[in-house]
C-alpha cells in the first residue's frame, strides 16, 4: 500500500515536470506534427482513424472541489482527461507559507484512493499532516457537492 503511493508520487512528479518541459516559455506557438501517415484522397480525412473518445477517468465531484478548496494556488496546467492539476505558488489564507500542489485523480469512483495529492513547500514536501488534511479537506467538499448534486 505505502509503495503503491510512492509509486502514484513519483508517477506525478515525472508528469510534472513533463509537462513543465512542454511548454512553451517565449510564447511562440511550435509547429504543427507532421502527420505519420499520408492520404491518398480527399475522403481519407473524413475516415474515422485513432480516433476513439476516451473516457474521462476523473471524479467530477474530486476534480471540482480539488479546484475549490486550493483556490488560492493559481493554475498552471489542468487536464481533466488525464486527471491532473498542477498548481504554481500561492500562500493559503492566514497562512504564513507558500505552497504548491500537485493533483491526481486517477478513478471515477468518489473515493480516498482516487485522489493523490502531492504539496511543497519553499524548503521542500510539506508536512503529511498537513497534506492529509488537505486530502480530507477535498474529500469532505466532494462528498458535499455530490449530495447537492442529488438533492435537486
Amino acid at each position: 500500500m505505502a509503495l503503491d503511493r510512492i509509486l502514484r508520487r513519483i508517477v506525478m512528479i515525472a508528469l510534472s515536470a513533463a509537462l513543465v518541459a512542454c511548454s512553451n516559455s517565449d510564447g511562440e506557438r511550435s509547429a504543427p506534427a507532421q502527420e505519420e501517415e499520408e492520404r491518398e484522397t480527399i475522403w481519407d480525412l473524413f475516415e474515422n482513424r485513432d480516433d476513439v473518445a476516451s473516457p474521462v477517468r476523473a471524479n467530477r465531484y474530486l476534480w471540482h472541489a480539488s479546484l475549490d478548496i486550493l483556490d488560492f494556488l493559481p493554475v498552471e496546467s489542468i487536464d481533466p482527461f488525464t486527471g491532473v492539476i498542477v498548481t504554481g505558488w500561492g500562500q493559503p489564507p492566514g497562512g504564513g507559507r507558500e505552497f504548491r500542489a500537485t493533483i491526481l485523480i486517477d478513478d471515477p469512483a468518489l473515493d480516498a484512493r482516487s485522489l493523490d495529492l502531492v504539496l511543497d513547500t519553499r524548503s521542500g514536501p510539506a508536512d503529511p499532516d498537513t497534506v492529509h488534511e488537505v486530502e480530507n479537506a477535498i474529500l469532505t467538499r466532494a462528498r458535499q457537492m455530490r449530495v447537492e448534486r442529488l438533492s435537486f
